[in-house]
């Protein structure tokens, strides 16, 4: 028999099992397209974390380490263990390398959600995702004291519109029992999903950070902070002492490295001078390993798709024991038997990895604006690469090697055992 003919029976004996071969093949679809789906999200979630923030240069903070400082401004995780004086703000925004400089001040809340003061430039200078600017849904930046803007998925949860009075919480907390509940604000603007911390956020003035502090010097409020009207704060002088981090861009990016040194060695103030993408990879790789983690048990999934196939075979054998009889009876040898299994096996790994390959790019294609929409991120439609075709080779060439067992049994079955009759 030739190897055409064998490769032909092979698909034959596919189609007579019809039911059983389809349901292998599914699991072996659906094990590889986690697999590839883990992966594409993976790099998805890389690459959009590391984008969280563009377009900035320099991160300005007290003395602290670089992975510390971005974490705090940038992901608004944990708090500064000191401030930048407003003097040092100054100073930075002066110099001659300093293009723009963008002050952000923590330590408020309001309702779990993290409050940012900062300037309106904060909403021309911030960039994600490989310089997309932040957008405003609806409304514009703040321009009163007691204005605020508000994240898309704050005014999703909280169901809030434009003129909602809010009150600022003392703290960080989801549950706060110290609101400077004297001073209200009003949201003057909802910005666009994003994908990044911004989304969960409220920005309001630096100034208006100090205001709704007025009488909280100690950190609790006075019986003086009852006393000063939203009205009479504003006649104050609010401009503040210090800030938490300052964000710089800088006018020539060759310079990155010098400006960071004069910085870091500022004889005035003890600061660190961080460069955001090289700070961002060093956290990833910290909980990179979850996902590594999760990558590694879908390549676990596909080895059990993979040993259906080796059940599936093994099952079957009984069953084809007349089958692989008759076959010998014709003329086929024993390397005919062998080269027959080992074919079925590897067009049934063929066909469900590239189904599981299918999948994955249909889901990216339908599932891709949702996942945008809710977790910002971007499932890129590109044609299949190196990284699916080394998948396909190495479930294909692994099932054909799994199916050298029941091969090789199949080819020590005697001739007069498969056509003997037992009763």
């Amino acid at each position: 028999m030739s190897q055409s003919a064998i490769l032909r029976l092979a698909l034959a004996s596919l189609w007579n099992r019809r039911i059983s071969a389809l349901l292998t093949i599914l699991a072996v679809a659906v094990s590889v397209m986690l697999f590839l789906g883990v992966d594409k999200l993976r790099g998805s979630a890389q690459s959009s974390f590391e984008q969280t923030i563009h377009g900035t240069d320099l991160i300005v903070g007290a003395r602290t380490s670089p992975v510390s400082l971005v974490l705090f401004s940038v992901f608004h995780i944990g708090n500064p263990s000191a401030a930048v004086t407003w003097e040092t703000y100054e100073w930075l925004e002066g110099r001659d390398d300093v293009d723009w400089a963008v002050p952000i001040s923590l330590g408020d809340s309001h309702r779990g959600y993290r409050v940012i003061g900062t300037t309106p430039e904060f909403f021309e200078r911030y960039a994600y995702r490989s310089g997309q600017a932040v957008s405003f849904a609806e409304g514009t930046a703040f321009t009163d004291l007691y204005d605020a803007v508000i994240g898309a998925k704050v005014a999703a949860e909280l169901g809030y519109s434009l003129d909602t009075e809010m009150t600022l919480a003392h703290g960080t907390g989801e549950v706060s029992f110290m609101e400077h509940d004297e001073r209200p604000f009003r949201v003057t603007g909802i910005l666009e999903t994003t994908g990044t911390p911004v989304d969960e956020s409220v920005f309001v003035s630096v100034p208006a950070i100090e205001a709704i502090h007025v009488g909280w010097e100690s950190g609790a409020p006075s019986p003086m902070a009852k006393l000063f009207t939203a009205e009479d704060v504003r006649k104050m002088d609010l401009t503040p002492e210090a800030v938490s981090a300052v964000f710089l861009g800088l006018t020539d990016l060759k310079r990155v490295l010098l400006a960071q040194r004069a910085i870091n060695t500022y004889p005035q103030e003890a600061l660190v001078a961080a460069i955001p993408g090289q700070a961002i990879s060093e956290v990833w790789q910290i909980i990179g390993v979850a996902g590594r983690a999760l990558l590694a048990v879908s390549a676990f999934v596909i080895l059990v798709g993979l040993v259906s196939i080796l059940t599936s075979i093994l099952a079957s054998l009984k069953e084809r024991r007349r089958e692989m009889a008759v076959l010998r009876a014709i003329g086929a040898g024993p390397g005919h038997i062998l080269l027959l299994l080992v074919s079925e096996a590897i067009f049934l790994a063929a066909i469900g990895a590239a189904a599981g390959i299918a999948l994955v790019y249909l889901a990216s294609l339908f599932a891709g604006p949702m996942f945008e929409a809710r977790f910002g991120l971007t499932l890129a439609v590109t044609p299949p690469g190196m990284t699916d075709l080394v998948v396909f080779l190495i479930v294909t060439v692994l099932a054909g090697l799994m199916a050298l067992l029941p091969a090789i049994l199949a080819m020590r079955t005697s001739l007069a055992d498969g056509l003997s009759i037992k009763l």
